[in-house]
């Protein structure tokens, strides 16, 4: 049947699903973490992306990220439109489903990126100025950079840099992009008062991220087959590490373990786990997860403390520091006897993988927090990025869109 292949098919149409349930988890993972007077906000922040992006995706994301290649940056615009783009499969990209549903498994990826960083100006911003960012953000930043990575002739792709399920793509991007983001906007005000209103709320968001990460990696092997296996078990094997050295910390540091902060260690074991799932054995993946949990607990609690910036959800400490972990995890632990289409890291004796997982990574952060903040500045000088003092009191729910989320 033209190539396809209808086990393959059926896999990926079920990752499909699960990528896309990881937006609405993530709303909730976020929404528990924010007053309540801002909790719908912030949960229509990740419902926003999915809208935006899907039609943004549509229009021009997908020939922007796999149209042919242009000088190794960008795609061009062969499939405007998504012209071409029907039931044949594309070699290219994947030869034994549709291309089709090659892109709709894409968009899911482009659909929770932006979303991530929402988590960082959470209580603050803008909602209209939200809807303008993450559209200008996703054409000018993740698009080239998922056409690096992915891309046929991305020049990251081409220099033999390895991201199996987006460290680079999705997490390092929107990490860093959320950093600069906090600092172009500012503090919340009344930090010390802040307090989670709904811890349950993010547990589930984090049982479901959890839960649609295995369609994030696994379906990334774009087929049924021990890559996409392997996939699967080191994501459930990372993320428990993590959680386990993340509980750690806390029990040292605090004496106690919070639910917080077990929810925080499953999503940082995902993210540091995201560019080697593929790559890697199970073993391995236990060594990711659980220095992952350890890095972005201290960058959580210590550095982001020293230098007072006001990452509200923590999207720079859980996904840039974990997706810049995992990069270079990768390079250290990834093995071709795991996977035959990758290579071998430092740990089996090649160590120009760690150097091509170090360029992917400085590439990644620092065109991601130049073009940010290129484009803040330029979105800052046609509206207010900002709400206003009273607004911010008020709560973002009234303010923005004259709701509340819980009634008297």
């Amino acid at each position: 049947m033209n190539g396809i292949n209808v086990t393959d098919t059926s896999f990926i149409i079920f990752a499909t699903a699960l990528v896309m349930l990881m937006t609405p988890g993530l709303a909730l993972f976020y929404g528990g973490m924010v007053r309540k007077k801002n909790v719908l906000n912030t949960t229509v922040h990740s419902y926003t992306a999915m809208v935006i992006i899907s039609l943004q995706w549509v229009l021009i994301g997908y020939t922007l990220c796999f149209g042919k290649d242009i000088a190794g940056f960008v795609g061009n615009f062969q499939f405007l439109g998504l012209h071409g783009v029907g039931f044949l499969p594309n070699p290219d990209y994947a030869a034994t489903i549709p291309q089709s549903l090659f892109m709709l498994f894409q968009l899911m990826f482009a659909m929770i990126t932006p979303a991530l960083i929402s988590g960082a100006i959470a209580e603050r911003m803008k909602y209209l100025a939200f809807v303008v960012f993450i559209i200008l953000w996703s054409i000018l930043v993740y698009d080239p950079i998922a056409h690096w990575v992915w891309g046929a002739g991305g020049w990251l792709r081409t220099l033999g840099a390895l991201d199996f399920a987006g460290g680079n793509v999705v997490h390092i991007s929107s990490g860093v992009s959320a950093l600069v983001a906090v600092l172009v906007i500012g503090k919340r005000k009344m930090l010390k008062t802040i307090t989670p209103h709904n811890l349950p709320m993010t547990l589930l968001g984090a049982g479901i991220l959890w839960f649609g990460w295995f369609g994030f990696n696994a379906g990334s092997a774009l087929g049924v087959n021990d890559i996409a296996l392997n996939a699967f078990i080191t994501t459930n094997t990372s993320a428990a590490a993590a959680a386990v050295t993340w509980s750690i910390c806390e029990l040292i540091i605090r004496k106690k373990i919070t639910s917080l902060g077990l929810a925080s260690g499953i999503v940082v074991g995902l993210v540091s786990i995201t560019p080697s799932a593929g790559f890697v054995s199970p073993l391995s993946s236990i060594l990711i997860g659980g220095v992952g949990g350890v890095i972005c607990f201290f960058f959580i609690t210590e550095v982001k403390q020293k230098f007072r910036y006001d990452d509200a959800l923590d999207a720079f400490g859980c996904h840039g520091i974990g997706g810049i972990w995992g990069g270079i995890a990768t390079g250290i632990f990834a093995s071709k006897a795991i996977n035959a289409a990758g290579a071998d890291g430092l740990i089996h004796g090649n160590l120009k993988l760690v150097g091509f997982q170090l360029i992917a990574i400085i590439a990644t952060v620092a065109y991601s927090a130049i073009m940010t903040y290129i484009i803040l500045k330029v979105i800052g000088k046609f509206m207010s990025l900002r709400v206003t003092e009273e607004e911010e009191m008020e709560g973002l729910d009234i303010s923005q869109h004259g709701e509340e989320a819980y009634g008297a």
